[in-house]
């Protein structure tokens, strides 16, 4: 096992500037997930670690190590691809055991190592079978073994599930989960979708146009975003934004909504260092707005009338879309609280949970 320290890492790809001067220090044994959108700089970072990138400056260290110049072989890293690629002509025996057959490991060791992993990973009974002959949670369980059985200093993944169907992902979640609670070895995971990121991170660190947007525990993160964009990205569904703007009075600082409406006052100890009138964006979370209960609103709370104009069920739950001062919010709601568009229903909003971000900077209140 061994951290993972870069330095002031660029790389460029022609005229594209990939990877803007990242700092980023990963502890011995953490789970950190690189996550963000398409061409944020996330895969090739993650491929500058493995040694498959050449930097252009700045310096990568595994294990107190510098390993700028050595190579991918030498960095006693293992990697989990996309694609699996594991070799059609082997089994599932050859090719877990295959770098363990290039360092000429005893054959009696091999087979225990190997069988040891596939059992982990719930393939023991597939060791005879060849790739074509498994399904795509299997094959992908079986490039994860190959990685696995080398026993490495460092785990990367590089959208390993991302080819799975939805209920394969959840399971495959849960198993990269419980391996590393089981091996305890530092892994380093990239990924594009936010739920997986939340799921299985000790520490996300969200990137945006090659640089790190905000970095964290899961949760740190979540609720308590410091831009628009790490506000916006997190989530599902994603974070309600509203335009508004802040009013001062006798009891604190309010913030009224573009469009009309009553001042909703803020809890106390906000109190955003703005002029009174400045212009500022509300940020509420789906789950932060339900359906109003039959007293009057608590202590915190706002409540509204709502008109629905769209509902989606998922089972559990219901997500409603309404207008709020003339502007569209999502709210959620338990299964059986709406049953179709066009219903009017008093929701609670929760001032305690509301996000305020300036709409020049997009950085938080």
């Amino acid at each position: 096992m061994a951290n993972v320290k870069v330095s002031a890492l660029h790389k460029h790809f022609g005229p594209v500037h990939a990877v803007r001067g990242i700092d980023l220090d990963i502890p011995d044994g953490e789970f950190t997930v690189l996550v963000g959108p398409s061409g944020c700089g996330k895969s090739t970072l993650l491929r500058t670690i493995a040694g498959l990138e050449e930097i252009d400056e700045g310096r990568i260290e595994i294990g107190g190590e510098i390993v700028n110049e050595m190579r991918p072989r030498d960095r006693d890293v293992a990697m989990v691809f996309q694609d699996y690629a594991l070799y059609p002509h082997m089994t599932v025996f050859g090719n877990i055991s295959l770098s363990l057959r290039a360092r000429r490991m005893a054959k009696s060791e091999m087979e225990e190592r190997v069988g040891r992993v596939a059992d982990m990973l719930g393939i023991k009974s597939l060791l005879e079978r060849y790739p074509r002959q498994l399904s795509g949670g299997q094959r992908q369980r079986v490039a994860i073994g190959r990685a696995i059985v080398r026993n490495p200093r460092v785990f990367l993944f590089d959208e390993p599930l991302s080819n799975l169907d939805a209920q394969l992902r959840d399971e495959m979640r849960g198993e990269i989960k419980r391996l590393h609670q089981e091996i305890a070895t530092t892994m380093i995971y990239v990924t594009h979708d936010q739920v997986e990121a939340m799921t299985l991170a000790d520490r996300i660190v969200l990137l945006r146009d090659g640089v790190i947007e905000q970095q964290g525990a899961p949760l740190d993160l979540f609720e308590q975003p410091t831009t628009l964009f790490v506000a916006g990205f997190l989530g599902s569904p994603r974070m309600n934004f509203v335009k508004g703007r802040l009013e001062g009075g006798p009891d604190g600082v309010a913030v009224k909504l573009n469009g009309g409406g009553p001042a909703w006052p803020l809890p106390r100890g906000r109190n955003p260092v703005l002029a009174n009138g400045a212009e500022v964006i509300v940020g509420l979370r789906p789950e932060h707005v339900g359906r109003a209960g039959t007293g009057p609103a608590a202590q915190g709370f706002a409540r509204v009338e709502a008109a629905i104009e769209l509902v989606q069920p998922t089972g559990s739950r219901s997500y409603a879309t309404f207008k709020l001062a003339d502007q569209p919010v999502m709210a959620e709601l338990q299964a059986h609280d709406i049953s179709h568009a066009g219903e009017r229903m008093c929701v609670d909003i929760n001032l305690r949970r509301v996000s305020l971000f300036d709409p020049g900077t997009g950085k938080a209140l």
